[in-house]
């Protein structure tokens, strides 16, 4: 009877260990098919994009065809032109690209750098209102990027910030996120270190930079790696702090290409993701320790 019964037991994990991993490889089937769709169009010539396109898209019904899914994820023949397009035939693009760079760069580089600094004020000193102080921190990051975008044009135009790269580069440096993460992460480390860093007569500067950001590497690379894919994927602030097109970056290109470059569109895409999918397999393992002992679930 025993027997029986763990047979049953046993059989019953197993069924419901097997219908989790279906879940589980469904989602990331769905999850994946619409890059799996770019990568393999990106290497299809223009003619076979164009054609696979009009089937799913309703261009077929304008052309007197019925309309069908059609297309296939593996190109008659592969080619290249696609990517000989973009990066010789297309400077707008690589120019661009370099837009993003320099705004994605500066925002990341210096959002890591005052993230730091105030955590640690936030999580090791005591000083009044502190904790009030973080609340705030808090209430602003759960408010809507749109809410405050009035005030900040306002402030930015006073300052004759519109226009320039500095309109997106000092709003973001300044984000309340990166604030909230790190201080998560060093609230954990035992106090006892800064102090026997203190009685050795190591101030505040040294005591962070030799006692905390060493156990803070997994939290700092998750923050980069979170801050870059945010601001890299940027489209709103660049439509209304840039007056001047030369000066929007990539994700403004990629949002206007329309149906006739829709090949070169697919081969943009894939270059456009190639630098956030380098920067996570980089940091993948510190970006989940530091998620983990950050307290973000």
């Amino acid at each position: 009877m025993k027997a029986a019964e763990n047979f049953l037991a046993g059989s019953g994990t197993k069924l419901k260990s097997l219908v989790k991993y279906i879940i589980m490889l469904c989602i990331s089937a769905a999850l994946l098919f619409p890059v799996v769709y770019m990568l393999a169009n990106s290497f299809m010539s223009s003619s076979e994009v164009m054609e696979n396109y009009s089937a799913v898209s309703g261009a077929a019904v304008e052309e007197g065809r019925t309309p069908g899914i059609t297309f296939s994820l593996i190109p008659e023949k592969v080619s290249f032109m696609q990517y000989y397009n973009v990066l010789l035939r297309k400077p707008r693009f690589l120019f661009m690209f370099w837009n993003s760079v320099i705004v994605t760069l500066p925002i990341m580089l210096g959002q890591i750098a005052v993230a730091t600094m105030a955590a640690y004020a936030f999580a090791k000193l005591k000083f009044p209102f502190s904790d009030k102080i973080f609340y705030i921190y808090i209430i602003v990051m759960m408010m809507p990027y749109q809410v405050t975008l009035v005030p900040n044009y306002i402030i930015l135009d006073r300052t004759s910030l519109i226009g320039s790269y500095w309109s997106i580069i000092l709003p973001g440096i300044f984000s309340t996120f990166g604030v909230f993460l790190l201080r998560q992460f060093m609230i954990n480390i035992p106090d006892d270190y800064c102090e026997a860093a203190k009685i050795d007569g190591a101030g505040y500067w040294k005591s962070l930079t030799s006692i905390l950001l060493p156990q803070c590497k997994g939290a700092i690379a998750s923050l980069a790696i979170l801050v870059f894919i945010d601001n890299w994927n940027m489209v709103e602030q660049p439509l209304v702090f840039l007056k001047d097109e030369t000066m929007h970056p990539l994700s403004i290109f990629l949002s206007r290409i329309n149906s006739e470059d829709v090949g070169i569109a697919f081969a943009c895409g894939i270059l456009y993701m190639f630098p956030t999918l380098l920067i996570f397999l980089y940091g993948e393992n510190y970006f989940i320790e530091g998620i983990e002992l950050s307290g973000i679930k």
